[in-house]
Parts: C-alpha cells; structure tokens; sequence
C-alpha cells in the first residue's frame, strides 16, 4: 500500500496537512507494508527537510501512490484518475461551486472519501479540525472586543506560533468581568471550553449565570436542550431533539440578556430552529457585544451572521435595528466573528491533533480489512459512480 501526501493547491493557500513528518515515522513503524511520499510543498507549515530528516521521501511525482491524502479540494485539473482520494470535498451538502468537482472525480474513476464522512456504526464523526475551530474563535471573539472597545490589542491568531502562544497572549490582558456563553459539547465546544479553562475564566451553573452578577469573568457552555425547548411544553431527551427538530423553539432569549460575548460552537441539523433570532439581537434588553460564530452557517442559525469573514478581515458590524452590515465602531453595532476557516489560524497544532486522529481511526482499516466500516462508510464514490450511501447526491451531479 502506497500513500501519498498532496500539496495544498486551493487558493487562499492552507497550511495545514493530514499527517506531520512524526506521524507519518510512527505509521512507517507500525506497518512495515506502507510505502510513504510526500509531495514537495513550500507553503505547508512542516517543511520538506522536516519530512525527509525523518526518512520520509519528499517527491515532485505521487503519481505511482494508491492512496492520496489532502486537506482541502483538489482542483479538478490537478486530480490523478484511478486513485483513491481523501479530503474535505464539501460536496456532500450539494455546495453548488464544488458540484464540477464531484462530476470530474466520477469521470476520473476516482475512489473519494471525505474527512466528513469517516463516521463510526452510531455515525458519529471520528475526524476533523473542530477543536482547533473552538480554540481560535474564543481567541478571535475576545480579541474583538477589545477592538471594539479599546480595551486592549491582541495581535492576530495567524501569527502567533499556536494554541499555547494564543493561551499567553490572552492571559496577558486585563479581562473585564464579562459573561461568555458557548452553545455546542462537540468537538468546536471542547476547543472553546479548553481555552477558557486554560485562561482561568470560571465555569458556572446556568442558574448561577442567569441570575447572579461576578467581579470576574464566568462561563457556562449549553447543550442542546438548554437552548431549545419544545412547542409543547414536554420535557424530552436529545433523541427526541434531533428526531423531532421542529418541533422546538429556541430558548436563547434569556442568555442575550445578560451575556457579553457568545461563543457558537454548536452542531446545526437541518429543520432545527433559528437560536439567535433578528428579535432578540433587537430586543432593548439585548447585553450581546460579540457574537463569535465558529460554526458558521451562512443563512443559518445565528442571524447576524450575514456573510463568512475572512482571517484577512475577521470581523464586520451588525445592525439589528436595519439588520445590515455597518462598520465594527458604529454604536449600536454588534461586533461577528465568522471565519470560517479558523484552523488554518494555528496549522502547526491542528495539523499534529488531525494526524493523531487519522492515525487512530483510518489507518488501521487499510490492513485490518475494514473490519470497523470505516472506509465503506466513508467512500462517496467508486467504479466511476456514487455509492449506496451517497446516492442521494445522483441528482446534484446531474445538475438537477
């Protein structure tokens, strides 16, 4: 079995890749069968010496690879036919700009498989950049307020050498006695969560956050159903939630009455309701200054999240009253973070915890013979057609 690593060629360029120079030695060590070629690149945050000084060969040509790894679309013109292919494709939601690249990947007879759609038997997802998402939206979000108040200057997260260098700059800072919520227990929630903890900002009960004022900064971070509620009345479980998703409501309203800064880190299915409404953001009772949203749906469910930011351009002013865009220092402004591309913010930590994954829950499917589903689940295409699984997407490649 031959793997090879792909240079990132989307533009803006990633820096990020599937596996560092150490993870690839340990895959080396642990199965003697693999062959490993690392594609030339002078933009990835590991450089081709760091790769060939832990014996791994670093080539302009994977072309001889059976099994190519990336982390963001390959161009079409750059794709290898007959190969099998893994990278965040963003194709399985029917984006309209990726649908020629699904098309090319089936004429190209290419085996794809997405970061999003390695799942385990409960279809839970097993890989991803999520946590690192959390890390640096806190960062992002904190480092807002201090723009837009001039409270203090944080220099930007693309800078700084990683998660740690994020943690020294934060705790550097004066921090006001501010209120942050984060809605989401994933992967983005336990990222947030790992940043606020590690600055020493105190976690409370819901109750004690509604009802009680603090001389220091305090954070509670909500499931799901301490942020919805059902139409009816009735007290269910989260089964019930993603089952039943219209029939809730969103119960947010009482957290923008007294929360400074809102971290969104949550899972949105579709037909869940809206949690942030235009209402609330409207209502004069309104306490939200931030509205950190690293989950970033577009039209989704966070309403004054019109349009993807930029980690050139994090963050942009939103007027409730007009439900507009403004400038960040207009002052009715409510300032959004919505990039949504934090990971690339700090590649270097990303990429190590994105490898360690890998190499937990995909590798060993290529010499156990998949005896988890790993790969089954996870493949989209194959034989120049769409799999069982993903056979939905039929009428997105038709172009209906």
């Amino acid at each position: 079995m031959k793997f090879g690593i792909i240079k990132e060629r989307k533009s803006p360029p990633d820096r990020r890749v599937v596996f560092v120079p150490g993870e690839l030695a340990k895959l080396k060590q642990l199965y003697h069968d693999a062959i490993v070629e690392v594609e030339s690149s002078d933009i990835r945050i590991f450089s081709d010496l760091q790769y060939k000084s832990m014996g791994i060969t670093v080539t302009d040509d994977i072309s001889d690879c059976d099994v190519l790894f990336g982390v963001k679309e390959v161009p079409v013109e750059n794709l290898i036919p007959n190969k099998a292919y893994f990278f965040f494709s963003h194709t399985i939601k029917k984006q309209p700009y990726n649908r020629k690249l699904l098309q090319a990947i089936l004429e190209k007879n290419i085996d794809l498989y997405d970061h999003e759609t390695i799942v385990d038997a409960e279809n839970r997802r097993l890989i991803g950049f999520g946590k690192y998402a959390g890390m640096v939206g806190v960062y992002n979000g904190i480092r807002a307020f201090g723009i837009k108040f001039e409270l203090f200057k944080l220099p930007k997260a693309e800078t700084l050498a990683g998660k740690d260098d994020l943690i020294k700059h934060l705790q550097r800072i004066t921090m006001p006695a501010l209120k942050f919520v984060i809605t989401g227990t994933g992967k983005v929630g336990s990222g947030a969560k790992e940043i606020l903890d590690a600055i020493k900002i105190k976690e409370i009960t819901v109750e004690n956050y509604l009802t009680k004022n603090y001389t220091q900064a305090v954070y509670v971070q909500l499931d799901v159903l301490e942020y919805n509620k059902r139409i009816d009345g009735q007290v269910l479980d989260f089964n019930d939630f993603i089952a039943h998703p219209e029939a809730y409501v969103s119960d947010f309203e009482k957290f923008t009455k007294v929360t400074d800064i809102y971290f969104a880190g949550h899972f949105y299915a579709s037909g869940a309701p809206m949690i942030l409404t235009k209402e609330m953001l409207n209502a004069n009772d309104c306490k939200l200054k931030v509205v950190a949203d690293i989950s970033c749906d577009v039209n989704g469910p966070i309403a004054c999240t019109l349009r993807s930011s930029t980690i050139a351009e994090p963050i942009y002013g939103y007027f409730p009253l007009e439900d507009r865009e403004v400038d960040v220092f207009h002052p009715a402004a409510v300032v959004v973070m919505a990039v949504d591309n934090l990971p690339c913010e700090i590649p270097k930590d990303a990429s190590e915890g994105f490898g360690e994954q890998f190499m937990e829950h995909v590798i060993p499917a290529f010499f156990n013979n998949d005896k988890d589903g790993i790969l089954k689940r996870a493949k989209i295409t194959e034989n120049g057609k769409l799999t069982e699984r993903f056979s939905y997407l039929q009428d997105y490649v038709d172009g209906k």
